[in-house]
C-alpha cells in the first residue's frame, strides 16, 4: 500500500519528529515553510492532507489545485485563512485545534491587563531616563482593580479561562457572546449582557476572545470606541482585524484610552509606516508608554506548540484512515 502524502504548508521547516511519530506509518511528510499563498502554487496538488499554520492563506484558487485532499488541518484555533466554503464544495474537511494555547492566551490577556493597569511597562520605560524622578507619578493615575469591570467579548474556551483569572483578581467579570447558551453566567459567577454596546459602556478593561467573522471585523472602531468610559483599557489576543487600530494612537493621546495591549494586529508583520507602529516607536507619543505590541505570541509555550502539532497530525491520521473526525469547522 502506497504511503499517503501530508504537506505542511508553512511555519515548520526542520524537525518533523512530532508529525512522523503519529503519521510515519501511513504517510510521507513534506514541509514547505511557505511565506504567502503564492509560494504554494504548483506544490500542493499531490497532497492527501494539509497541515496549515498562519503564514499562508488558502483561497478558492489555491484549493482548486488539490486533486485528492481529504482534510486541511489548521494547526491552531482560528481558521479564517482557509476558504471553508470552497473546501466544503470540494469535499475537503477543515479541522482546527480549539483547545491548544487556552491557558497561555488567557494568561497573556491577564498579563497584558496587569502590565497596563498597574503601570508596569510604563514605569520600566519611563525610568530608563535618568531625569525621571524615581517614584510612582509617571504612570499616574492608576485605579484599584478589585470591583472594576473586566469585559469579555466571546466566552469560548479562552474567554472562559480569562474570566476565571479575572475573577481571581476580584474583578467584576461581564461578557457579551450572542452564541453562548444561557447558564454560563450562573455557572461561572459572572454577568451577561445582551449587546456589545451595553458591554462597552461599563468596561474598565475590554478583552477580545472572539473569532474573526464579518460581524466582528473592526468591531472596535471610532464609533464604538467612543462608548467606552474615558480611561478604559483594551486588550486583544484574538484576531487583529477585530480592532481598527488606526483609531488607537489618537485615543491614547487624548486620554480616551489609558492603555492598549495588542498581541495581534491587522497586518502581521506590520509595515513600517503603519500609524500604530509610528506612534508606538515615538518617545513623544503617549503610545510609547501606554501601548504594548506583541508579535502574535500569546499562544506560545513549548508544551503548547508540541500539543497543537500532535493534535493536528492526529486529525490528518483520522481522515486518512477514514475514522470519525473531531473539531470540524466547515
Amino acid at each position: 500500500m502506497a504511503l499517503a502524502r501530508v504537506v505542511i504548508t508553512d511555519y515548520v521547516n526542520d524537525d518533523l519528529a512530532p508529525e512522523r511519530e503519529i503519521l510515519g506509518d501511513i504517510a510521507e511528510i513534506e514541509a514547505l515553510d511557505a511565506i504567502g499563498e503564492a509560494a504554494l502554487k504548483g506544490r500542493i496538488g499531490h497532497a492527501d492532507a494539509l497541515m496549515v499554520y498562519h503564514n499562508v492563506k488558502l483561497s478558492r484558487e489555491t484549493l482548486a489545485e488539490l486533486q485528492r485532499c481529504k482534510v486541511i488541518a489548521r494547526v491552531g484555533v482560528g481558521f479564517d485563512n482557509v476558504d471553508g466554503v470552497a473546501a466544503r464544495e470540494q469535499g475537503i474537511v477543515i479541522t482546527n485545534v480549539p483547545d491548544y494555547g487556552t491557558e497561555e492566551v488567557a494568561d497573556s490577556a491577564i498579563g497584558l491587563t496587569l502590565a497596563l493597569t498597574r503601570g508596569i511597562v510604563h514605569y520600566n520605560s519611563a525610568n530608563r531616563d535618568p531625569a525621571t524622578i524615581w517614584n510612582y507619578l509617571p504612570a499616574a493615575p492608576l485605579r484599584r482593580l478589585r470591583g472594576r469591570v473586566f469585559a469579555i467579548v466571546g466566552l469560548g474556551r479562552i474567554g472562559t479561562a480569562t474570566a476565571v483569572r479575572a475573577k481571581a483578581l476580584g474583578m467584576d467579570v461581564v461578557f457579551y457572546d450572542p452564541y453562548r447558551q444561557d447558564g454560563y453566567d450562573k455557572a461561572l459567577g459572572i454577568r451577561r449582557v445582551d449587546t456589545f454596546e451595553e458591554l462597552l459602556r461599563q468596561a474598565f478593561v475590554l478583552s477580545f476572545h472572539c473569532p474573526l467573522t464579518p460581524d466582528t471585523r473592526q468591531m472596535l472602531n471610532e464609533e464604538t470606541l467612543s462608548l467606552l468610559p474615558r480611561g478604559a483599557y483594551v486588550v486583544n489576543t484574538a484576531r487583529g482585524p477585530i480592532i481598527d487600530t488606526s483609531v488607537i494612537p489618537a485615543a491614547l493621546a487624548d486620554g480616551r484610552l489609558a492603555g492598549a495591549g495588542l498581541d495581534v494586529i491587522p497586518v502581521e508583520p506590520p509595515p513600517g509606516d503603519d500609524p500604530l507602529m509610528v506612534a508606538w516607536r515615538d518617545p513623544q507619543h503617549a503610545a510609547f508608554n501606554r501601548l504594548i505590541v506583541n508579535p502574535h505570541a500569546a499562544f506560545y509555550c513549548e508544551e503548547g506548540l508540541l500539543e497543537m502539532r500532535r493534535k493536528a497530525a492526529t486529525s490528518c491520521r483520522r481522515a486518512l484512515l477514514g475514522e470519525p473526525m473531531r473539531n470540524v469547522v466547515n
